[in-house]
């Protein structure tokens, strides 16, 4: 099959400029402000790591301003919370969900990270200044299938320094199995990182 990779997401806004300057104050690098007279204008943003950015301006879409829902991808809950704070956003405290849906509003949420801090668990939201809401989701390793095997590069250098941290830890757990220390780290800690990235069963 041919790749379809998500490249943008429209996100409904009364007042452009004003979305321009919340997105770009959570460090969203601006790509793009084109406009054509007053009736077209369009505004480009793309969060930090993401391969997919985001578009809203003059004549983008009928959408109501503050109907879009999306999700933002973290590896870390509390961090990515303490920045948008930093930044002066409203954000909600950490959850996770008694059942499956309360993400959505459909059921109960918890306070707190999941307790295992298990990947895809732990949530929290924020809205843009029209109310476009934005659900924050921890995934620290994916589930088997959920990316191509063979894509197993990192989207920002920030990305691979906390894979390489992943794989420390781990490594550290398996030097303490074996009971001595791994003069083949490298090749362990490459064969972890590519797994992890890769969704498939991580070495021991």
């Amino acid at each position: 099959m041919v790749d379809s990779k998500l490249e943008v997401v429209v996100i409904p806004v009364s007042d452009v400029d004003r979305a321009k300057e919340f997105y770009a104050g959570l460090g969203w690098r601006i790509d793009a402000d084109a406009a054509v007279g007053d009736s077209f204008r369009i505004v480009q943003l793309n969060p930090p790591g993401s391969p997919c950015s985001i578009q809203f301006g003059t004549g983008v879409t009928s959408a109501a301003p503050g109907s879009a829902a999306s999700y933002l991808v973290v590896d870390d809950i509390e961090a990515a919370r303490a920045e948008l704070a930093a930044a002066g956003v409203a954000v909600g405290e950490t959850f996770h969900e008694a059942a499956l849906g309360a993400r959505f509003g459909s059921g109960e949420r918890l306070p707190g990270p999941d307790p295992e801090r298990g990947t895809y668990r732990s949530f929290a939201t924020f809205e843009d200044p029209d109310g476009n809401t934005w659900l924050l989701q921890e995934i620290t390793g994916r589930l088997p299938g959920r990316v191509d095997a063979a894509e197993t590069s990192y989207a920002s250098a920030s990305d691979l320094a906390d894979a390489m941290r992943r794989a420390a830890a781990a490594h550290g757990e398996h030097e303490k199995r074996i009971g001595a220390a791994d003069e083949n780290w490298p090749d362990w800690y490459a064969s972890y990182m590519v797994a992890e990235r890769a969704g498939t069963p991580l070495p021991e």
